[in-house]
């Protein structure tokens, strides 16, 4: 185990101390070739450290480490590392302002609305799974009177972990603190946008728990992603990204026969019917809606079916509160709204909008100011887009747009509406907004999505089941049941007593 580490308040020196490093059984290390790139501020397109280029010869030395690390961890009572995984939750609770901090630099996410909240969440996942760890267990079968019959639950062995850039420390958590808890060992790969919040998570987790237990690399999806995936001695692969890269990922797997775990997007519907309260919807639509996170959230209610009847009210006051939020600095707290991750996908959003602005009946809505302090002259700042007059057949009603850009649909029938929300290919994440208790208990179970909610829209947690249907995926997160199913396999042992 490494040494303990001291909290570092100030992002920018947390980013050089961690510049240009993996860690890898239980040392911080650079790539192998030495080879670097950049980790851009959004909020200023200025470099704040770099990550390593990691290759196919750094995930050989992270899975071998991890390999040997996991026999022994698997041999641990269970009980135990339940507690050292609660153990590493509660050192990471204690540096929620550390890891909020860092995590807005590098992705831009407000410190207030967004990455501060995201680290909280992150050291309860920890927590929360490893009080779970008792419930890896088995079960008697009455088979023979003559033969004790049991079936017990084993670890999969090495876990490959890929995280995205938008929510990385939330999603890794859902990730390798089951795989952990069954008995597993991790290698996580970054994602090349932020890596070193992630990075500073595993750091903290190695001065509690065996080295090579833990591994992260950095670096790109051919280069790094893919030898992990198709690595002989990973058992288990969790992904979270595009629905291309995702397809990618289980092809490997499946010349491998490993399981996977994929979570790749959605287009989520959000119904607001007339008897909705307008007030608490408007609330929900701009929380589900993610504009605190510029929209870059695969649950986002990118699709709000808003009823005939309240139309033209729910928007002008969604209007007016999305207006009212405050763009600018993440570091700041006064800032409601930060920056898009990348030039990349700043060029993809824009594009996105110019499209809907072309489009026969549609009226975009801009709201909000962009920030104008000249420090952030470079910043990837875009202005949230609520567009009304669209039909659900639209393309910027149909594919993922990843950004703070949200399609009104007017609905007046019930059936074509529930008809709408399910004429999608995705199928992460659906709400429903009335006062008519048969009506949403109807249309809970009608909606074709994973996690569905009414009058309420709430992010991911800990213990609430999370995963798609349809092109949103295969598997489901942040519950016991993701321990069980996804992270161990069940033997079956027969003792003839005869």
């Amino acid at each position: 185990m490494t040494a303990d580490i001291a909290p570092q308040l100030d992002p920018f020196a947390l980013a050089r101390s961690l510049s240009g490093l993996n860690l890898v059984d239980g040392t911080l290390r650079p790539a192998a070739s030495g080879k670097t790139f950049p980790v851009v501020n959004p909020a200023t397109g200025e470099a704040v450290a770099t990550a390593p280029f990691s290759e196919a010869a750094d995930v050989d030395a992270a899975v071998a480490a991890a390999k040997r690390a996991q026999k022994d961890w698997a041999r641990r009572p269970v009980r135990e590392r339940g507690k050292l995984i609660a153990a590493c939750g509660q050192a990471l609770a204690e540096r929620v302002e550390e890891l909020g901090r860092l995590v807005a630099l590098e992705t831009g996410k407000a410190l207030r609305t967004e990455s501060r909240v995201e680290a909280s969440v992150l050291a309860d996942m920890f927590v929360f799974f490893g009080g779970l760890a008792s419930e890896l267990k088995g079960e008697t079968v009455p088979f023979n009177p003559s033969m004790l019959t049991m079936t017990v639950r084993e670890p999969v062995g090495v876990v490959g972990t890929i995280i995205p850039w938008n929510v990385p420390l939330l999603l890794m958590a859902m990730k390798i603190a089951p795989a952990l808890v069954a008995g597993n060992a991790v290698v996580v790969k970054s994602a090349e946008e932020s890596p070193l919040t992630v990075l500073r998570v595993v750091q903290v987790m190695n001065t509690i728990l065996p080295p090579g237990l833990v591994n992260i690399v950095a670096g790109f999806g051919p280069e790094c992603g893919a030898p992990l995936v198709a690595h002989r001695d990973v058992k288990k692969v969790t992904f979270t990204g595009s629905v291309e890269t995702g397809k990618i990922v289980y092809r490997t797997a499946a010349e491998k026969l490993i399981p996977v775990t994929l979570e790749l997007g959605g287009k989520s519907p959000m119904i607001v019917c007339a008897d909705a309260d307008l007030d608490r919807a408007v609330d929900g639509a701009i929380s589900g809606m993610r504009f605190t996170r510029q929209g870059q959230s695969c649950t986002a209610s990118s699709r709000l079916f808003v009823h005939d009847a309240i139309h033209d009210a729910f928007v002008e006051k969604l209007r007016a509160k999305v207006d009212a939020m405050v763009m600018g600095d993440p570091l700041d707290e006064r800032t409601d709204i930060g920056t898009i991750i990348s030039p990349q996908q700043l060029d993809r959003v824009q594009s996105y909008i110019a499209l809907g602005r072309e489009g026969a009946g549609i009226t975009a809505h801009e709201c909000s100011c962009l920030p104008s302090d000249p420090k952030l002259a470079k910043g990837l700042f875009v202005r949230p887009v609520i567009f009304t007059g669209v039909s659900n057949d639209d393309r910027i009603a149909r594919e993922e747009i990843f950004g703070p850009v949200c399609c009104v649909i007017r609905w007046s029938d019930y059936e074509a509406v529930i008809a709408a929300a399910n004429d999608s290919d995705y199928g992460l994440a659906a709400t429903v907004w009335t006062n008519d208790l048969k009506l949403a208990l109807d249309a809970v179970h009608r909606l074709e999505a994973g996690f569905v909610q009414v009058n309420q829209n709430l992010v991911v947690q800990p213990n609430l089941s999370y995963g798609g249907v349809k092109a949103s995926g295969l598997g489901k997160e942040a519950s016991l049941e993701s321990m069980l199913e996804h992270f161990t396999h069940k033997k079956t042992i027969i003792i003839n007593m005869g």
